[in-house]
């Protein structure tokens, strides 16, 4: 079933595979969302930017996200947020501490300490990806209230978030992905 949600139609298109599958957390499941074909394409990029700019809150000096998912979608938020005259950066978080120079955890121009970050997610099962940038932002003195997903996988991600404080705002529920895709 095709949706007139064109963002949702690309998803369930591209991102969406029913089968049997194991998931990142090792647990199994029939449903499987990789939005990388969606936030790498010019279209995706497009598409998407503006609609994760709006979750993003008003007073956040940047945007962050784990490597590797969420690389394209700092980097496009910050653009399309450039376009709208707002000042908003990028950051990445890697997934360990670089190994020479600095061992820095954290890429991009950093904001003061204190300052308020909206963690970007492209897919939220259990929630440990986003967990895991959160520490590292809140371990450097950020301040993070809040996860914006493309996807939640609605397999507990919400809780983990909010027994830490996070509120998570979603694009997408899976069942609506998976509805899209037919």
């Amino acid at each position: 079933m095709l949706s007139a949600d064109p963002l949702l139609q690309l998803l369930a298109i591209h991102a969406y595979r029913r089968g049997q599958f194991t998931l990142a957390s090792g647990a199994s499941s029939e449903h499987y969302v990789n939005c990388k074909p969606v936030t790498l394409s010019g279209r995706g990029a497009l598409l998407l930017a503006p609609r994760l700019l709006e979750l993003v809150e008003p007073e956040a000096l940047a945007v962050a996200g784990l490597t590797l998912g969420a690389d394209p979608m700092v980097s496009w938020v910050a653009h399309a947020a450039a376009l709208a005259g707002r000042n908003l950066d990028a950051l990445i978080v890697r997934k360990e501490a670089k190994g020479h120079g600095t061992g820095a955890w954290l890429e991009g121009p950093l904001p003061p300490t204190g300052s308020l970050i909206t963690l970007l997610e492209d897919v939220v099962t259990t929630g440990g990806s986003a967990l895991k940038a959160v520490h590292q932002l809140r371990a450097a003195g950020y301040v993070v209230q809040r996860v914006v997903a493309i996807v939640d996988r609605e397999e507990g991600g919400e809780a983990a978030l909010g027994a830490e404080a996070l509120q998570l705002h979603s694009l997408y529920r899976l069942t609506e992905v998976a509805a899209a895709h037919g």
